[in-house]
């Protein structure tokens, strides 16, 4: 008998296919050596997959669940007046501008809000604590608040001016405040003329509408909102001065392009700034996370990887006599290696298979259920966040397969080191 394989058994049969299907049906019943290996090696892609498929989730719906907070709070893009003052009150710009109809037709913009900041100390019988007041108008997009709020509600602006104020759960704990208290903020205001700039002390009272938390320190800690008429009094400004514009856009892929677009919309005197830009730290701290990410999927892969290559050898050799005999009927060794690749591919699919079960039923319940907990305080979020994206599963199980194949072409080869006169002998 002659291992041949014409054209047309080619095409109705693959012969190393078969012939790897029948040593996994054998294998499934044996007590060879290589069935604890195999099955350690299995066992290891297993885990493998599940942790990368967890730490992608994990690291995405962070960093989505961060920038979220960011954009919900002060939007994607913000216009102010182009000046060397960078603090929370920056020169007041004019409310009509010539550009907004330009910008909300653009396909790129979904909403635009007017801003004005306030500083301020809040006082309380006891305890004194620094505060900047948002000031927003008719046109706030109250949707991120709404969804914050621990408890109360927002308030609505119409044509009298609101005395409500939001306060976060921060300063609801360290300062005893409750829902309607009444609070009382002090301001120091610049009022300048064409002779002479005077610093007046001033004090607003404001009574407790809301109280919102977004588990961000830079704004728990800082920020409260109330009507931007307030702010306007406060600084000595008409009714159609602002701080800014707040900008939001359809699709946060493409800011970058959107506020270069905006920057070229409102001409000279005024500058458009993205989230990424004003808030560089933290934006920094999470493009720190996608390297982590990237090292740990590196290491899974090699593990992977170097337990497929100890299995595929304990295989060739537990088989040696198997590839003596192939190659005496005429087998070459590019056939005999493809029969293990077969067997290896599909050990590693089995693997796959486990590895996504374990990873996306662990994200999945954290998902529902928020089982495991985080540090508020140092982490800005109160429970594991996770996104679970089937693309990107998709990518690490393709990725996972290519590579654990790729890392077994080179062991493979020392199937042509094997003799069929030696082999047959082996036992």
């Amino acid at each position: 008998m002659v291992f041949l394989r014409s054209t047309n058994l080619e095409n109705k049969l693959n012969t190393e296919r078969f012939i790897a299907k029948r040593i996994i049906s054998a294998d499934k019943t044996s007590n060879r050596f290589s069935v604890p290996i195999v099955r350690i090696s299995i066992m290891a892609i297993a885990l493998g997959l599940a942790v990368m498929i967890l730490t992608v989730a994990v690291i995405t719906g962070f960093k989505n669940e961060i920038e979220n907070k960011l954009i919900g709070f002060v939007s994607h893009i913000q216009i102010t007046n182009y000046d060397a003052n960078t603090s929370d009150e920056p020169s007041p710009i004019d409310m009509q501008q010539p550009f907004l109809q330009q910008l909300k037709k653009n396909n790129e913009i979904k909403h635009v809000q007017v801003y004005a900041n306030k500083s301020g100390i809040l006082k309380t019988a006891t305890e004194n604590e620094g505060i900047v007041l948002r000031g927003v108008g008719k046109d706030y997009d109250w949707n991120f608040i709404k969804q914050n709020l621990k408890s109360g509600n927002v308030f609505t602006i119409n044509d009298s001016l609101s005395k409500d104020i939001i306060l976060s759960k921060y300063f609801a704990d360290k300062l005893n405040l409750k829902l309607g208290d009444k609070v009382v903020i002090y301001f120091i205001t610049k009022k300048a003329d064409d002779i002479t700039i005077q610093y007046i002390q001033r004090a607003k009272a404001f009574f407790i509408k809301g109280f919102y938390e977004t588990g961000l320190e830079d704004i728990d800690k800082h920020i409260a909102i109330v009507d931007i008429r307030h702010i306007q009094k406060l600084n000595y400004w008409n009714e159609n001065q602002i701080a800014g514009f707040e900008v939001a856009v359809n699709n946060y892929k493409n800011i970058d392009e959107t506020v270069e677009m905006v920057n070229e919309v409102i001409g000279p005197g005024l500058i458009a700034e993205t989230v990424k830009e004003r808030n560089q730290t933290i934006f920094s701290w999470l493009e720190l996370q996608d390297i982590n990410a990237v090292i740990i999927i590196i290491l899974m892969v090699a593990v992977a990887g170097i337990n497929m290559i100890s299995a595929l050898l304990v295989l060739i050799l537990e088989r040696t006599n198997m590839i003596g005999i192939l190659k005496a009927l005429g087998a070459k060794n590019k056939s005999v290696r493809k029969i293990f690749l077969y067997n290896a591919a599909y050990l590693i699919g089995k693997g796959l298979l486990w590895g996504n079960i374990i990873g996306l039923s662990i994200a999945l319940l954290q998902q529902h259920f928020g089982i495991l907990k985080l540090d508020q305080t140092a982490y800005y979020v109160s429970v594991i966040p996770i996104n679970i994206n089937l693309w990107h599963v998709f990518l690490l199980n393709l990725g996972t397969m290519i590579c654990c194949l790729l890392m077994l072409l080179l062991p493979s080869l020392l199937i042509s080191k094997i003799t069929p006169v030696k082999a047959i002998q082996y036992s």
